[in-house]
């Protein structure tokens, strides 16, 4: 054979690893979540839903009568960014992230799985090539039985006395 296609290592660690995921980055050595992402993983989902953007928005309105009735606009600006602003859009602000994380987790799945789409492609077209190194070797094998069977019967000249 001509050719002898010689995978790259990678190939197989990354076929066996499969894609990277989120928890897989803040995993300790071992692959468990040790209690501070866990706790922190716990509390992101909570506060990262719109049901309680909505809590937070109920509870920032329950001040709001105060602060308009202070007259003071310093008051009122205060209550905005501090109280609505900050509290509401925390979780909002969570959701659209974990929107955007889902998203990319996805992406880099649909990358992986487009990647060993390629490779598969690849070494089926390394199959292909070295089944038509088997035929033209064959060929060639015999294109030169034949000049050397038209040389020993006198009807060719060899090559190096043309």
């Amino acid at each position: 054979m001509l050719f002898e296609h010689h995978p790259h290592p990678h190939i197989a660690a990354r076929k066996e690893a499969g894609p990277t995921k989120s928890t897989d980055v803040i995993a300790k050595p071992d692959g468990k979540l040790g209690f501070n992402a866990r706790f922190a993983m716990k509390i992101t989902g909570g506060v990262g839903t719109m049901q309680c953007a909505y809590i937070f928005t109920a509870i920032a309105l329950v001040s709001l009568p105060a602060a308009i009735l202070s007259g003071s606009v310093i008051v009122i600006v205060s209550w905005a960014a501090q109280t609505f602003l900050q509290l509401v859009l925390l979780s909002v602000i969570i959701v659209g992230q974990n929107i955007q994380a889902a998203t990319s987790d996805q992406r880099g799945d649909d990358t992986y799985k487009d990647a060993e789409a390629v490779l598969h492609e690849c070494l089926e077209l390394q199959r292909h090539l070295q089944t038509q190194d088997v035929i033209l070797e064959g060929l060639h094998l015999d294109a030169i039985g034949a000049s050397r069977a038209g040389i020993a019967q006198g009807t060719e000249q060899p090559p190096s006395k043309r």
